[in-house]
């Protein structure tokens, strides 16, 4: 194999020298295969294969392809000592401060250079003790789970609060088209109340001068038959009084 140093990508996670992949098939052990070896006590000389099979399933080695070659970079199986330990808390507090990370809230920056940091640290567990990486992948694996479920809740009510919001603007505009219908209906009303009003008013003169009309007339008749009443009466007493 050839061994050349490639720049990887910015990661807090520590990586070995990448190296030239000869066969491209290459036995790769699942994670059940993974967690057996984890859970057998390693007391031969394999130790650091099946460390670096379980810290290749915990973390996938990076591959890529560069004038037809197969690359790969695996996570480095180096022991982490002490003062790796304070370099990444330092590395990890610039790249936060680099990249403007918010503090609080939700924020992709701040929560990718964790996982960074988290995975870096599963990394440093498992050499030193297999099982304890493994539980710490389980961790690992139930956050990122939770996170996701979250993410698809938010994205949900934002949709949901999205369909709700349009709903609400239709339902407004819905209610300002009929709030216009009944201000017209209303002033067609007031229309209608001032004309019956009118009709009402000239119905009442008609109704007076009638009345009126109809009192004289009642008067007339009345003086007239008074009238022919005491001219019947002074008649009839000028032929029943005797004659002298």
């Amino acid at each position: 194999m050839t061994e050349r140093l490639i720049p990887a990508v910015s990661t807090l996670v520590k990586y070995g020298n990448p190296f030239l992949v000869v066969n491209r098939v290459i036995d790769q052990p699942s994670t059940s295969e993974a967690e057996d070896i984890s859970k057998k006590v390693p007391l031969t000389a394999d130790e650091r294969r099946v460390t670096e099979e379980i810290l290749n399933t915990i973390l996938p080695p990076k591959e890529w392809e560069e004038d037809g070659q197969l690359w790969r970079q695996q996570v480095s199986t180096t022991p982490a000592t002490r003062l790796d330990v304070i370099n990444l808390q330092e590395q990890l507090d610039m790249r936060l401060q680099q990249r403007q990370a918010r503090e609080t809230g939700i924020c992709p920056v701040r929560r990718e250079l964790y996982t960074q940091c988290f995975d870096e640290l599963i990394r440093e567990v498992t050499i030193n003790c297999a099982e304890r990486g493994l539980l710490l992948l389980r961790v690992r694996d139930e956050m990122r789970m939770t996170i996701e479920a979250y993410q698809a809740l938010y994205c949900s009510s934002v949709a949901f609060g999205m369909r709700k919001a349009l709903q609400a603007e239709q339902g407004k505009s819905d209610l300002h088209q009929k709030v216009e219908m009944l201000k017209d209906e209303k002033q067609d009303l007031e229309h209608q109340i001032i004309e019956l009003k009118q009709r009402a008013e000239q119905a009442d003169r008609r109704a007076a001068e009638t009345r009126l009309a109809e009192e004289r007339k009642h008067t007339e008749e009345i003086t007239f038959l008074k009238k022919t009443n005491q001219q019947l009466k002074t008649q009839l007493e000028g032929i029943i009084a005797p004659k002298k």
